[in-house]
């Protein structure tokens, strides 16, 4: 589960647990829950924390609590009042019981009668993660045709009547462009909530509203790789068809998702382009950058001269052109690649490790003294670099980059080259960052000690040794004493006071 995803379940069990005690929403008590996810946790809360039993006099009354009651009978009679929410109501559309689920379902489908777009944007993000349920399809199903019906265009003034109450959803997303949506589907495509941006996407290439140049102007722009995909697959469908649009090309190369930009350099080759693909051997992706050597060989061209050119060139040198030579180059080109280790930008530097590492050009006394590189990036990629032969560097030199008076972004790539090396060592290094000031070093510390337990085989470490005892000592706090005791069982190692563990 992912942090949004926390955030919003734990909203709706706040609120939840707010109105069984006998709070209420509003100023003073609990904020109603808004988005899709925490309106379903919040249903799931009130049905664990409510007894059909006694259900107390405060809590019975809110129609909020009756709507998510473990009862079907109380649930079934609160659809029948007045002005239930409607976020509940389309969770009980999926309801177990077949009397609620009929009444919730008409219900919902007088509101959208009613006020179709008010309910189409306020409780499409809603409507879609219920879809998955065993009885979710019928409201997807009814938001979904009444998607596809012709639509009237809304006033340029008009918002949604309370998307505080039916979901933060249902504001727009702020697009470079600045437009205003003017219809429901225009609303959903700019939703903050990006299932309902590819839901409304899909739902607008099946009724063919725009031309190509306009789907290429939306694939270019758009900022969510799944939303981006359909926008562009939808373009170069198009172009496919239609025939060459250097416009919407143009589009295409300059979207900011990778694989727009990739479809862009592709349908150059059609386009009769094939020219500019060499201007996209150093994209910062190397997607594109594989595209476009593709159609550099398909005109009968060298991509690997032209990649060499860019790194030999000063002025045209950036990271982005080292990568792209790197994927080309041979294993005689690592000297061009080693005198880049001077560069003075950062980023020229650690794009030059990690084209030697390409090139499977690994030497240790080359970029031992890159974890000390003022530039964090090149410390990561030496540490990337070096880790497969820790074993070669001194033990002594890389625990002193891991103490506090060093730069974070050493002491990060020391110890990355330390838990590489692993045994004790590796050990030594995550027990004494478990106290460290810096948290980040903290939790990967942590992280690191307790994935040495598996229950399938001892920790990679010496039998019996008495450091390791010592060191498993300062840790106890990360593991349970179960855990913890079949470690020790494993290596050899008698508890703290207790005698040897015999064989």
């Amino acid at each position: 589960m992912g942090a949004d995803a926390r955030r919003q379940s734990e909203e709706g069990r706040t609120a939840a647990a707010t109105l069984l005690r006998g709070g209420r929403f509003g100023i003073g008590g609990a904020a109603r829950p808004v988005l899709p996810a925490s309106w379903i946790a919040f249903d799931a809360a009130i049905r664990r924390g409510h007894s059909p039993w006694f259900p107390g006099p405060r809590g019975a009354a809110r129609i909020e609590v009756r709507l998510c009651h473990p009862d079907g009978r109380v649930r079934e009679a609160a659809l029948q009042g007045p002005k239930p929410p409607l976020p509940l109501v389309a969770i009980r559309c999926a309801d177990w019981v077949p009397a609620v689920r009929e009444r919730a379902r008409q219900v919902l489908a007088e509101a959208l009668a009613a006020r179709p777009a008010d309910t189409l944007i306020g409780l499409t993000p809603l409507v879609l993660r219920l879809g998955g349920r065993e009885q979710g399809a019928w409201a997807l199903e009814l938001f979904e045709t009444a998607l596809r019906a012709p639509e009237p265009v809304l006033a340029p003034y008009w918002r949604p009547a309370r998307p505080a109450r039916w979901g933060r959803a249902a504001k727009p997303a702020r697009t470079m462009t600045g437009e205003e949506p003017d219809t429901v589907l225009g609303w959903l495509r700019l939703s903050g909530d990006l299932p309902t941006r590819c839901f409304a996407t899909r739902i607008t290439l099946g009724a063919g509203l725009f031309g190509v140049r306009e789907l290429a102007r939306r694939a270019g722009r758009e900022r969510d790789p799944a939303t981006a995909r359909l926008w562009a697959d939808a373009a170069l469908a198009a172009l496919a068809a239609d025939g060459p649009d250097d416009e919407a090309i143009d589009s295409l190369l300059r979207g900011h998702m990778p694989m727009v930009r990739a479809g862009g350099v592709t349908a150059l080759r059609r386009a009769g382009r094939h020219a500019e693909a060499a201007d996209h051997l150093a994209d910062r992706s190397g997607l594109v950058r594989a595209c476009a050597r593709w159609l550099v060989k398909q005109d009968g061209g060298d991509p690997y001269a032209l990649c060499r050119a860019w790194v030999e060139d000063p002025a045209r040198l950036t990271a982005h052109a080292v990568a792209g030579f790197a994927e080309c180059a041979r294993r005689a080109d690592a000297p061009l690649l080693r005198a880049l280790l001077e560069h003075p930008a950062g980023a020229v530097r650690a794009a030059a490790v990690a084209g030697l590492r390409t090139l499977d050009s690994t030497d240790v006394d080359l970029l031992r003294p890159l974890l000390d590189d003022p530039s964090a990036a090149v410390a990561r990629e030496a540490s990337v670099s070096l880790s497969p032969v820790a074993a070669r560097l001194p033990a002594e030199w890389l625990l002193e980059r891991i103490a506090p008076g060093r730069p974070a972004h050493t002491r990060r790539a020391a110890y990355r080259v330390l838990h590489a090396r692993g045994g004790v060592l590796g050990l030594r290094a995550s027990v004494e960052l478990l106290t460290d000031a810096d948290p980040g070093l903290r939790r990967l510390a942590a992280q690191r000690v307790q994935s040495l337990w598996s229950p399938y085989g001892p920790p990679a470490l010496p039998l019996r040794d008495p450091e390791v005892g010592a060191l498993l000592d300062r840790c106890t706090d990360l593991f349970s004493d179960h855990v913890m005791g079949r470690m020790r069982s494993q290596l050899g190692i008698p508890r703290a006071g207790s005698g040897p563990i015999g064989y």
